[in-house]
């Protein structure tokens, strides 16, 4: 009943998608020097046979932009300069790509981007918008010869520019693809909801079609832009399928090509997939090796038909979730649409010019390539710049397979020289570095050990992708020595999933670490690993977080280490642990309560253990008598049994049979413990809560960090407790009511 309820979205959704997929198919064929159908071919494939047994639900799939420089290297190497030979037997390396892919669906292909640096991925990506920037906008000027390499053909560009200038021949080419460039450009400026109704690349189109019906019918005059800028389609489009050439199966070039193909095939559908899932609004997570299993399928189809590979693509599959499509049918839809556009209107669709096409390309590269892209990574670390740098300029001097393959080598080099231990890295590798354990309250708590980075984050997300986004979940990273880029990253996707769905996602324990810089995703070091230099004063999130809503009170906060620990010196709590510093302190104006982090040890020698936890002091205006309050159950009140005798205070029934009071001064403790103080501790969550005797209150949850959360429920129990203390009786009345 609801997939008949959203079929008109679906219907909607997939006809949009259409008018963007129609002009890019052509743009991304004839950049990957095939037949510009073939793009089409891949888009009709994979939306109806990636929409019925696919494992995803809001993709869309067809030709991806990754793949261009992939094809157009494998037809023009294939071939040995014969492309129509080249495209021959490239669609037999596109079959054997689609059935690998198949194959490794089967062995969890979805694992793999877990092992690609996120700086290294946006450095090959970045290098194939440059390469498909740097074909493609010689032909917006007109110039269909322009060969050489990608620096060769950057290099070259103003003599394009020159010849366009000059001859007046290419002038209406040329003039057709800088007119579609400004399209491109400026269509997001233009703020008119009926022109933004149709996509910029379908504006093209139009233009293109009228333009052309404009000249020939109204003024009855040849086209001004000559024949060979218009792409061809063939009349007999599915009957008539070239045949793929197997003949080099056993090639070097040709398997170095399969291997180049499936590789950013897969790449690039599996990081689309990841992205889409971001955008579904109904937060659904995809089944990836299903997902990739339909693809395989689809190219397998589409290369014997004459297309090219089909992946999932994120820009496309972004346009039909903003237009309400909420099932894989949108994607059937897309792909219907498609077919019928080029069985009603093929004459038509044959007057628009390359250049138009290559602009639409141009443009598609430049998002990939942007300055935009190089400032978010310089701000993230100088160490991410050098990686996407070395990436980037190797993709472009050699191939994608050695450039991604680099960035992977010179970012673990990277990592090395960061932290300066090849122990760190070798020793640990192997070793399982996680520790999940249940609080009380449910939550899942995870303490990653050793290192977290794009090496071993398979384990850690393994975890996290078998919690349910409406749960809560901490993962601590104290006892970790080094968090890279792309586990915060990650980590930063996993909050916001989270936070969509209700639950509750915090990472803590970085707090002891140095940030290579202020952005969330900046790589983190124990501060041990980091040279004696003087270190920016940068505050983790949480740290930031903390600062803002203690500010909320007026509190002073500071980070740094404090060694002045005498107030805590009375309690029973720090009996028999050795206290080394406080720090990330947070005080009240009064200085009657104090919220701090703390490291402390339990044992000695071999059986000696680092803790930390979160805790409040508070300071009251009266002479107090010592005690230790706990949950009753019977464990706490074993805990205290040499100290102190167990207090029951008999009249408070309920009391009693929830918490353990321990103390020594029975009297003064019957007289400190009010019936407002009891009903507050009825009425509220369970805290360690400990008095030193001489006016001080210590309040803890649990022997590890507090999360932000955590935290703010703390403070507000720590601050209408020290009301109730210190008979601040306008606060009280205010908590009351």
């Amino acid at each position: 009943m609801a997939f008949i309820k959203s079929l008109p979205n679906n219907i909607f959704a997939g006809f949009v998608v259409s008018l963007v997929a129609l002009p890019l198919g052509f743009g991304l064929a004839l950049a990957s020097g095939v037949p510009p159908i073939a793009g089409i071919i891949s888009a009709v494939v994979g939306g109806v046979i990636v929409s019925i047994i696919g494992g995803s639900n809001v993709t869309i799939t067809g030709p991806g932009n990754g793949l261009v420089v992939a094809v157009f290297t494998a037809v023009t190497t294939l071939g040995a300069g014969d492309m129509q030979a080249g495209y021959l037997i490239t669609l037999a390396a596109i079959i054997v790509s689609g059935v690998l892919i198949f194959l490794l669906s089967f062995i969890n292909l979805g694992k793999l981007t877990d092992f690609f640096p996120s700086s290294a991925i946006q450095g090959m990506l970045a290098a194939i918008g440059i390469i498909i920037i740097s074909k493609q906008i010689h032909i917006v000027f007109g110039n269909l010869n322009a060969t050489g390499s990608p620096f060769e053909l950057l290099l070259s560009l103003p003599k394009s520019i020159f010849e366009c200038i000059t001859d007046p021949g290419q002038h209406p080419a040329a003039i057709a693809g800088i007119a579609s460039l400004l399209i491109m450009v400026f269509y997001a400026k233009i703020r008119s909801k009926y022109f933004q109704l149709i996509p910029a690349p379908m504006w093209i189109v139009f233009i293109s079609v009228g333009l052309a019906h404009f000249f020939e019918n109204k003024l009855g005059v040849d086209h001004p832009i000559p024949s060979q800028y218009f792409i061809k389609i063939p009349d007999n489009i599915f009957s008539n399928f070239p045949v793929p050439n197997f003949n080099r199966l056993a090639d070097f070039d040709f398997i170095v090509a399969v291997f180049s193909i499936t590789m950013i095939a897969a790449i690039e559908s599996l990081l689309s997939i990841k992205g889409v899932e971001k955008l579904d609004p109904l937060l659904r997570k995809s089944n990836v090796n299903k997902d990739i299993r339909a693809l395989g399928i689809a190219t397998v189809v589409s290369g014997f038909l004459g297309g090219l590979n089909v992946v999932t693509v994120i820009a496309r599959s972004s346009v039909n979730v903003n237009n309400n499509g909420s099932n894989r049918s949108a994607n059937f839809f897309h792909a219907a649409f498609l077919c019928l556009f080029i069985l009603v209107f093929k004459e038509q669709l044959g007057y628009i010019p390359y250049p138009a096409l290559a602009a639409i390309l141009v443009y598609t590269g430049y998002k990939l390539a942007s300055p935009a892209t190089f400032k978010k990574i310089m701000s993230i670390g100088k160490e991410q710049v050098f990686i996407f740098l070395v990436t980037l300029i190797t993709t472009l001097a050699t191939s994608l397979i050695t450039g991604i393959t680099v960035g992977i080598v010179v970012t673990f080099f990277v990592h090395l020289y960061l932290t300066n231990s090849f122990k760190l890295f070798f020793e640990n590798f192997k070793k399982n570095n996680l520790e999940e354990s249940f609080e009380n309250d449910g939550t899942l708590h995870i303490t990653v050990k050793y290192f977290s980075s794009y090496l071993n984050f398979f384990r850690l997300k393994a975890v996290l992708d078998k919690i349910k986004p409406n749960e809560k979940v901490i993962v601590d990273f104290l006892q970790s020595r080094f968090v890279d880029h792309t586990v915060m990253e990650n980590l930063w996707d996993y909050e916001q999933k989270f936070e969509k769905s209700g639950g509750q996602f915090e990472v803590i324990g970085l707090d002891l670490h140095s940030a290579e810089s202020d952005h969330p995703f900046a790589l983190r070091r124990a501060l041990e690993l980091v040279p004696f230099v003087h270190l920016p004063d940068r505050m983790t999130r949480r740290q930031q977080e903390i600062s803002n809503f203690t500010g909320v009170f007026d509190w002073k906060f500071n980070k740094r280490q404090d060694f002045h620990i005498y107030f805590l010196m009375g309690f029973n709590y720090f009996k028999t642990r050795q206290i080394d510093h406080v720090y990330n302190i947070a005080q009240s104006p009064e200085r009657t309560i104090k919220l701090f982090d703390i490291e402390f040890s339990e044992g000695a020698f071999i059986a000696e253990e680092q803790l930390h936890s979160t805790m409040v002091y508070i300071k009251t205006n009266q002479k107090t008598p010592q005690f230790t309050l706990d949950k009753g159950d019977f464990f706490e009140r074993m805990q205290y049994l040499a100290d102190f005798k167990e207090i029951k205070l008999k009249s408070f029934r309920d009391f009693a049979k929830r918490f353990t009071l321990r103390g020594e001064n029975l009297l003064s403790i019957r007289r400190f413990f009010t019936d407002d103080l009891i009903l507050f501790f009825e009425s509220n969550s369970y805290y360690h809560i400990e008095s030193d005797g001489k006016g001080g209150i210590l309040i803890k949850n649990s022997e590890r960090l507090g999360s932000v959360t955590e935290i703010k429920a703390l403070v507000d129990f720590s601050i209408r407790l020290e009301a109730i203390i210190n008979r601040k009786k306008d606060l009280i009345l205010k908590n009351y009511s």
